[in-house]
């Protein structure tokens, strides 16, 4: 038995290939730069007003602090880790999306995938050095899993799985939203973060571990995360943006002793959509 801490704070006892199966979307990463209108920024509380950002964007100089719920249960704890000091909150021209990140960190708009519904959006966001960090992607069209054969499905863990409110579809299936961190087993342990309401992967075992939220009906999808789908990566592959781990004991570290993922928590959890 391996012993693993969720993000929520509880420990817990996990065997190598169980978990708790939240699976299985879609979201491209796929865009080119553009928006003809600039995003608004505010100072989170605890955090000062922003000056002009990297990427174009022009901050608001006025507005509320930015202060999302952290999700549906009193275990979640949306700020739990986190390390940045100041904080500002991000929202797209229409104010159909909202979310906070590290003050000095660098939100970009894109050009929406192929195929989204009108008044999509689509954000991507690095760190202070320019480093990729996340995508989020409204109005994605569902997409039907591609089939999994038994001998292809990799065995995958749920080190982190904490709640967050947003709006989503329900039905057989599908749960309520979490933001989750999920590790597939390949010739290495690989890693990624997103939100996710879908059930899926049987016996601990995937093909592909998606990183969505079932939208309500005619409202499309929604994705926040470091890649759409993580994979047992091929050693010709190219691996980045998802990480790779020797071990499920570094995979763990990552989740819950680094300020990486604290930092990237915080901001997923803090995702509002106005639909």
């Amino acid at each position: 038995m391996m012993r693993m801490r969720l993000r929520t704070g509880v420990r817990v006892g996990l065997p190598v290939g169980l978990v708790a199966a939240l699976v299985l979307g879609t979201g491209a990463l796929a865009g080119c730069s553009g928006g003809p209108a600039a995003p608004q920024w505010t100072a989170d509380a605890g955090g000062t007003a922003t000056s002009q950002p990297s990427g174009g964007a022009t901050p608001s100089g006025s507005g509320s602090p930015g202060t999302a719920s952290p999700g549906s249960t009193s275990t979640a704890t949306a700020s739990a880790g986190a390390t940045a000091a100041a904080w500002k909150t991000y929202t797209d021209p229409a104010k159909s999306v909202s979310f906070e990140l590290p003050q000095e960190w660098i939100a970009q708009s894109q050009a929406p995938a192929q195929g989204s519904l009108p008044g999509a959006v689509k954000v991507e966001v690095k760190d202070a050095a320019g480093r990729y960090l996340a995508t989020l992607q409204t109005g994605l069209p569902p997409r039907t899993p591609a089939s999994c054969a038994p001998d292809a499905a990799k065995s995958y863990i749920v080190v982190s799985s904490v709640p967050v409110d947003l709006p989503h579809a329900s039905g057989d299936g599908m749960i309520d939203p979490h933001v989750v961190y999920r590790v597939i087993q390949g010739y290495k342990y690989f890693g990624s973060y997103g939100i996710t309401n879908i059930v899926g992967g049987t016996g601990g075992k995937a093909c592909a571990l998606q990183n969505v939220v079932r939208g309500p009906e005619g409202k499309g999808d929604i994705s926040f995360g470091d890649l759409g789908e993580l994979t047992a990566f091929a050693p010709d592959q190219r691996v980045a943006p998802a990480k790779a781990f020797d071990t499920l004991a570094q995979a763990d570290a990552y989740v819950n002793e680094g300020s990486e993922f604290a930092n990237v928590q915080r901001m997923l959890m803090s995702l509002r959509i106005t639909q």
